[in-house]
């Protein structure tokens, strides 16, 4: 992927990561209102499976309360100070130039739609920090909470897509930043509202075919609709690329996890979706450019 032809987003921020309070230990958090990211998906299913009797607490992280971002205990640690990005670090020009495409082609999308993207800032972090949602650490992955309108990402792992997903490249990565602000489009356009409608209504989130998942499946699919826009903008993908994000998409299935956890998989506790499954919606937003293509709420099959 040659990243480089991005232009760079002036909406990557950087804290120090002193933020953080005593994280999920010591702080006395709460997570309410966001989706869990990949590397948190394998915390709650070893946990879950393990202590059988923590599965509704642990289930409750995923969409908290009321899915909007809302918390019900707040941290008493002060904002996380800011420092300043090094302008010449590789990994931080890639993820500006990946946030700056995807400002580009979602501010056109809404556009060509009468509408105003807002465009949501990127949050990188190291170790731990402090989000709108509540505490955030390491190992719950990259997420994006509704509550502030912010993708939070901790590069480390980066590394754990490597070693730990055996998911490389550099389109791979891009995949993971595209997914989160597929949920800032959700939410800009309603659609995470919706769906906190729907689970009141008794609407069941945790399954095969629950409304986590589909949400999860539905940021996939935006993810590709990314993909090919950002394609016909700047022909920046080269051989093998689309392969390595729906390999990525693949990796982190909840059936895969689960089957790595304990072996096999527990369809009833499912919450992103298979990987069958991410990597199908993935490929049908990328092979249409179109997020009509992207209902996975009214799929009858996902």
């Amino acid at each position: 992927m040659d990243w480089q032809k991005g232009r760079e987003s002036d909406n990557v921020v950087e804290d120090d990561g002193s933020g953080g309070g005593g994280g999920l230990g010591g702080g006395g958090m709460r997570f309410g209102g966001f989706h869990l990211g990949f590397g948190g998906i394998i915390l709650v299913v070893i946990i879950g499976l393990v202590f059988p009797s923590l599965r509704p607490i642990l289930f409750g992280l995923f969409m908290g309360d009321n899915g909007a971002g809302t918390s019900s205990l707040q941290s008493s640690a002060p904002a996380p100070t800011r420092a300043p990005l090094n302008p010449n670090d590789p990994q931080i020009k890639f993820v500006r130039s990946i946030l700056g495409s995807t400002e580009d082609v979602w501010g056109a999308y809404f556009q060509a739609s009468g509408k105003q993207y807002e465009q949501p800032k990127l949050d990188l972090f190291h170790g731990q920090t402090r989000s709108g949602c509540g505490a955030a650490e390491e190992s719950m992955g990259p997420f994006y909470c509704p509550a502030d309108h912010r993708v939070y990402l901790d590069l480390d792992f980066f590394k754990e897509m490597d070693t730990r997903f055996h998911a490389s490249g550099d389109f791979a990565r891009a995949y993971v930043i595209a997914h989160e602000v597929g949920h800032h489009v959700q939410n800009l356009l309603g659609i995470m509202q919706k769906e906190t409608q729907a689970q009141r209504s008794g609407q069941p989130m945790q399954g095969a075919s629950g409304l986590s998942v589909r949400l999860e499946l539905q940021a996939d699919c935006f993810a590709g609709v990314w993909g090919n826009r950002s394609q016909a903008q700047l022909n920046w993908l080269q051989a093998g690329d689309v392969d390595a994000a729906l390999n990525a998409a693949a990796q982190v299935g909840d059936d895969t996890l689960q089957k790595q956890a304990r072996g096999y998989a527990v369809p009833d506790s499912f919450t992103h979706g298979t990987s069958a499954q991410r990597a199908r919606w993935f490929k049908a937003g990328f092979a249409s450019g179109d997020i009509n293509s992207c209902d996975t709420f009214g799929a009858a099959t996902l």
